[in-house]
């Protein structure tokens, strides 16, 4: 989470994720061994005295999977069997995981789920399946936890009776050995695992963002323009059969026919204006805003701080984010005036948008605000809304910085453009 900065040119501060899992850390650490026992050490003789039935239920369903599964991959199920399988020990590494968590202190993230709705069907979903490294990572720990759980058992049951003086720094020597086979082989594989979700995930919201868009063209080509075409067509055949029998009616006609081509070039250049408009392909986001602005019901203040355009997708997804909560602004808000903050920091692009409303604006308040920050955070960008009751409300928008190739000379807005629109 990123807290919004009022002030153009510095970086957003990176805020902590309380639905975060916590990192682990030095409250992993447990505390010095002892010759007096503490819970600790019985905690940890407890997770030695497991590991042999824990390893013997992990061996026997590992074998028992890649026996069959492999075995079978030249017939038709073989591979659902494995992918099946695989998808039971990840649910086999979630209940070590908790193991570990709870007698050994060790905090260790939960692996990403498969993206299944985004693998494009049913046998790029299984192969999805088959290759899950978190899965496979299970299998061998559950292959060198057994040799391992028969050595700790024995050696931990056996100090309960012969080692009992320096049985606590045996067994927190063993159980270190624990904690690392579960944080090298149950944790996620750095974040490319976690990654890669994201990814899947943000494609399916671009293909239905794309989707969307093309329906909303497609409605309002169907029930504007070409409606208005229509009339203006049989108009004009209309005033062509009464061009002779009755000039002053097919000059009316006429007449109503050139309003009807007014309204209809109107509503393609608000549709084309919709798509993309050409004064930002033209001139960039500053003057693009300041048009956007002089169309809001409040006098809106519009400063760009920036050396030089972003790439075209950044531009239009920065213009149309900053005009659906100008849209927002005038629709919802009650606010007397507002203001648009564009600058770059690093390698990103910061958009700000305020206004003095009665406040209230959240993700899930029907204004269009999810769509946005699904739109954002599937090019890696970040939306962020800070809206109390009775105002203000300032949402910050947090987009990656990719450079413009091809840039004409002359279209780089000087670093401090600044223009003010009012309605």
């Amino acid at each position: 989470m990123t807290e919004p900065n009022p002030q153009p040119g510095t970086p957003a501060r990176t805020l902590p994720d309380p639905a975060a899992p916590a990192p682990a850390g030095p409250g992993d650490r447990p505390p010095p061994a002892r010759f007096a026992y503490d819970a600790h050490t019985w905690k940890e003789i407890a997770h030695l005295l497991t590991n042999l039935p824990a390893a013997l239920v992990g061996f026997v369903y590992t074998v028992t999977v890649l026996s069959v599964g492999v075995g079978l991959t030249v017939t038709v199920i073989g591979l659902p069997l494995l992918a099946l399988g695989l998808l039971g020990a990840r649910q086999l590494g979630r209940l070590e995981r908790a193991r570990a968590r709870a007698m050994l202190g060790v905090r260790v993230e939960e692996p990403s789920p498969l993206p299944w709705r985004g693998s494009g069907g049913f046998w790029p979903g299984l192969w999805q399946g088959v290759k899950d490294p978190v899965g496979w990572r299970t299998f061998l720990f559950t292959l060198i936890r057994l040799p391992w759980g028969i050595l700790t058992f024995v050696i931990a049951l056996t100090g309960l009776f012969v080692l009992w003086p320096v049985l606590a720094f045996v067994v927190r020597a063993l159980a270190d050995v624990d904690r690392a086979l579960v944080r090298g082989l149950l944790s996620p594989s750095d974040e490319l695992e976690r990654r890669i979700a994201e990814l899947e995930s943000d494609r399916g919201v671009v293909v239905d963002a794309a989707a969307a868009d093309l329906r909303r063209i497609e409605r309002d080509l169907h029930d504007g323009a070409q409606a208005r075409l229509v009339n203006l067509a049989m108009g004009l055949g209309l005033a062509k059969e009464k061009l002779l029998e009755d000039p002053d009616a097919a000059a009316s006609m006429v007449e109503e026919a050139h309003g009807e081509v007014k309204l209809a070039l109107q509503e393609l250049r608000d549709l084309a204006r919709g798509i993309h408009p050409a004064v930002l392909t033209d001139r960039g986001l500053d003057a693009a805003l300041s048009s956007v602005a002089s169309r809001c019901t409040v006098p809106v203040q519009v400063t760009v701080d920036l050396a030089e355009r972003p790439a075209p997708a950044i531009e239009g997804i920065a213009y149309f984010t900053v005009s659906e909560l100008l849209q927002n602004v005038s629709k919802h808000s009650r606010a007397r005036t507002a203001a648009v903050e564009v600058w770059r920091s690093e390698n990103r692009l910061f958009l700000q948008v305020s206004d003095d409303g009665r406040g209230g604006a959240s993700l899930d308040g029907g204004t269009g605000m999810r769509g946005l920050a699904d739109r954002l955070g599937a090019v890696d960008g970040l939306f962020v809304v800070d809206s109390p009751e009775g105002g203000p409300t300032t949402v910050t928008a947090e987009l990656p910085w990719r450079e413009r190739s091809g840039t004409p000379a002359g279209n780089a807005p000087g670093k401090g453009a600044s223009a003010r629109a009012r309605r």
